[in-house]
């Protein structure tokens, strides 16, 4: 996960840090200084943000050949 992506994934959602703290379970100064200062959190961190955002629909995409790293939401149901 990237500062950018987290940041992206937030902006989907319309979370604030506070809220992405709150639904993962971490601290909204851990989600400030990740996204502007892109330093390395602890993997278990990382992944309870990847948790709260993958619940709550998005996608976290990995780079590849096609392209670079990116989100998008999961088509609603129903």
């Amino acid at each position: 996960m990237t500062p950018a992506q987290l940041r992206a994934a937030r902006g989907l959602l319309g979370w604030s840090r506070r809220d992405l703290a709150e639904k993962s379970g971490t601290s909204a100064e851990a989600v400030q200084w990740f996204e502007a200062r892109g330093g390395d959190p602890k993997l278990s961190t990382t992944m309870k943000w990847r948790r709260a955002l993958q619940k709550a629909g998005c996608i976290l995409i990995d780079p590849d050949a096609e392209g670079g790293p990116g989100v998008r939401l999961r088509e609603p149901k129903g």
